[in-house]
């Protein structure tokens, strides 16, 4: 960890107050891994039995934070993983959920770890589950003794291309979406596909719009991918039935974390503001909020695309064909595109407290066509409300129970 001391100002002239001043300035380096690994829990592949422990003693200990569902599914191959790795460890199972999503959660884990007496030199904690587990471990590990290293086993489609691969964590408060958060890096993340095999239909969708969003701010390519395999991906939950789909979503997986991972890496702690992959983000938090239990997260920011693509497009940022592309997508990817609780007057509050967030300015990225995006400070209340009409029409065009 470099650093430097200067001694800024000493004034010892005994007839003044003290002004003695040191400037500290110290760099944290920072780095992990994200895996690509089949078949997590057998007992053939040692990834997560050596997760998190490179250079250390690795002790076979460790606390094991799971989500429910995960854990009705998988504890069982868990269980014998563990065994066979003659690892000892103790489960914190957590009924995870957007709305379970809080600082309590977070405490029944550093409760957990405190009991268990974890090594945090030696002894990662591990968590398994979606991107709301993922979220309530990254912050308890970035607050237990100030640091204790992670392990990230995403088990849902969001958690393996957003939650699972970036550095915040975060939890609701008052009211508002991961408003009370830190930055964490994991010590690894295991991305292994084979869990999406359990994930239901729409759980698949709602991982999917995050694919999208890196999509449509800067990749055609997989723009086009999912124009081309969106329903087989989705259908078959990105299996690969066949040699086709298997390699599609090969590729859209690669993609989606390697398109994520370019724009967070150079501004890990978002000290610039304009943010590409913001898009979707601007607004979202706020309609999910509104929406819960009815939005899931990939379902809110599917809502913002639209509207910002739908303002673009009375820009002439966007052309009508590509708009029609866009909002095809979104339906064939199962995707919403308006909610009933996405009104004008939530979407100039939920503006205004975007603005708050990003110093001032909107700092609002617009798609540029497809696979492109600019940033824009001057979206008016106007807008918002002709785009929460025009999405609204779309919605009333599509036969029920198509979206």
């Amino acid at each position: 960890m470099p650093g430097n001391l200067t001694l800024a100002r000493a004034d010892d002239d005994l007839r003044r107050p003290p002004t003695t001043s040191w400037l500290v300035e110290a760099t944290r380096t920072v780095s992990y891994t994200i895996s690509v690994s089949r078949d997590v829990f057998s007992p053939d592949n040692p990834s997560l039995a050596d997760a998190g422990t490179a250079g250390a003693d690795n002790t076979r200990r460790r606390f094991v934070v799971i989500d429910k569902t995960v854990h009705e599914i998988y504890g069982g191959l868990l269980d014998s993983y563990l065994r066979h790795h003659d690892m000892t460890a103790q489960l914190c199972v957590l009924d995870a959920d957007e709305q379970q999503k809080s600082m309590e959660s977070v405490m029944e884990v550093v409760r957990g770890l405190d009991e268990f007496g974890v090594d945090r030199r030696r002894e990662p904690i591990i968590a398994i589950g979606g991107g709301v587990v993922l979220d309530i471990v990254g912050l308890a590990s970035s607050l237990y003794r100030r640091h204790t290293p992670y392990v990230r086993v995403p088990t849902t489609l969001i958690g393996l291309v957003d939650a699972g691969v970036g550095v915040k964590t975060g939890v609701n408060f008052n009211g508002h979406k991961n408003r009370l958060g830190t930055y964490e890096a994991p010590a690894t993340a295991l991305l292994d596909r084979n869990f999406l095999r359990s994930l239901d239909r729409r759980n698949m969708s709602n991982g999917l719009a995050e694919i999208l969003k890196i999509a449509l701010i800067k990749d055609r390519e997989l723009f086009e991918r999912l124009e081309g395999f969106g329903g087989p991906l989705l259908d078959e939950r990105m299996q690969g039935a066949t040699p086709e789909t298997e390699a599609a979503a090969r590729d859209v997986l690669r993609r989606a974390v390697h398109g994520m991972l370019e724009e967070l890496q150079p501004n890990l702690w978002e000290g610039r503001l304009e943010r590409l992959v913001d898009y979707g983000h601007s607004f979202s938090p706020s309609i999910e909020m509104a929406g819960l239990p009815e939005l899931l997260h990939g379902e809110a920011v599917c809502i913002d695309m639209a509207m910002t693509t739908h303002i673009a497009h009375r820009r002439g940022m966007v052309t009508d064909a590509e708009l029609s592309r866009v909002i095809d997508v979104m339906h064939v990817l199962g995707l919403p595109v308006h909610h009933a609780g996405c009104t004008p007057e939530l979407l100039v509050k939920a503006l205004v407290d975007t603005t708050r967030h990003r110093d001032g300015l909107q700092r609002l990225p617009l798609p540029v066509g497809i696979g492109d995006a600019a940033f824009v400070n001057d979206v008016s209340a106007e807008e918002l409300r002709l785009a929460a009409e025009a999405v609204a029409e779309v919605a009333r065009a599509v036969p029920s129970g198509a979206e």
